[in-house]
Order: structure tokens, then sequence, then C-alpha cells
């Protein structure tokens, strides 16, 4: 259920999947979001082109939505080489980096002007790190996070990270443990297992070109 409205300022969150254009903007106005914030490393869909970076800046300006890429800061595919262990991405290096705290200070200036959703391609908010690395470094804010499901509804971060509990197998509460040790227990598990790891078969990993015409 969609639930009562935030009291706090709100950060949204949504996958766009395979979602229509249209049912994407209805997604949207019917959370009053204003701006999108697209944390993609690689801002473009094998599948669906409508997601590509610079055609979606284009239908979403056309609607008054805001778009602002965000995938050099907050991307969990990076370039910076210090951010890997071996070949796979840590998402704990990727926290100390430079650029993913000038991303999350940008989120911050942004969500006192606008209603953002971060948007990424997974539908399920807790195998993507739109929530496992980004919004786990925003939980302490003085924001409510909700994440924008497939069908519209909304999840909240307790509703997230029960879920979470559970895909791990951590129990939700423990004799030993406060649960909130457990829920950064299950922040870390659920990080190996969704982090990106190179291999030869992938892409190289470039930043993108700002194209013409992008709001902050």
């Amino acid at each position: 259920m969609i639930g009562s409205a935030p009291t706090k300022p709100c950060l949204f969150t949504i996958g766009h999947s395979d979602h229509e254009t249209m049912e994407f903007l209805a997604l949207l106005s019917r959370h009053g979001v204003s701006a999108i914030a697209d944390v993609r490393s690689h801002p473009y869909s094998r599948f669906h082109a409508q997601f590509n970076r610079e055609i979606m800046a284009e239908w979403l300006g056309r609607a008054g939505v805001q778009y602002a890429f965000l995938g050099k800061e907050l991307g969990a595919r990076r370039t910076e080489r210090e951010s890997y262990h071996g070949n796979q991405a840590r998402y704990d290096l990727i926290s100390r980096l430079p650029a993913f705290g000038e991303g999350l200070d940008r989120l911050r200036r942004g969500i006192s002007a606008h209603r953002i959703a971060l948007l990424c391609a997974e539908k399920d908010p807790i195998t993507c790190h739109r929530t496992v690395l980004v919004c786990r470094h925003l939980r302490s804010d003085p924001i409510e996070i909700r994440h924008i499901l497939e069908d519209g509804s909304i999840e909240s971060t307790e509703q997230a990270e029960a879920r979470l509990l559970d895909a791990v197998g951590l129990p939700p509460t423990h004799l030993f443990c406060d649960r909130s040790e457990l829920i950064e227990q299950a922040y870390d598990l659920q990080a190996e297992r969704i982090a990106f790891t190179e291999s030869e078969l992938s892409p190289p990993i470039r930043a993108a070109p700002i194209p013409n015409g992008e709001t902050a």
C-alpha cells in the first residue's frame, strides 16, 4: 500500500525494469516525483532503449521531470581501481571514494528542492545497489526513503530491511546481537552477492558524456 504522506524530506528509489514510457511516468506522477537521479554506471539498456540516457532525459523533460546523471559518483561499476578487490567491486571501498561522498552531498542538496527518485534497472530494491550501497549510507539522514515497487506500491526502509534479512538467511532477532547489527550484516552479505565482478566479457567501464541540456 502507498501509506501516509511523509513528514520528513523524502527520497524515492525506482527500477525501470521493463516498463513502457507512459507506465513509468504514471508511477512517477503517482508519487509526485519531480526529478530522476540516474545512478546506473552504464545508463543504457540493451532491450529497453526508452531508458537509454539521452532518450530518457528527453521524454522526462517533456513530462516536466528533471534528469541528472549520477552514475559516475554513485554507480556500482567503478572506473577507480582502488574500489576493487581482485576483480570484484567492493561496496565498502566505493563508499570511501571522494566521488561517492560528493554524489551523496549532491543528493542531499537536491532533496531540499525536488522530490527525487534514484533510478537503476532492477525492479527489486534489495537486489540493487541503489538500496544496498547508496541508501545504506543515507539511512541515518533526517529523510524518509521510499522504494517504488513494480506495481506502484511503496516499500519503506524498514520493510526492505526485513526482506533483506530473510533474503540472506539471517533471523529478525538474535540473542547475542541487536537488530541493527543483524541489518548491517545483511547489507554486507547482500553487497557481496550483487557487487559487479569484472570478466573478460565485461565491456570497458568509462564515464558517460553529459548530454546537452541536462539539469543537475
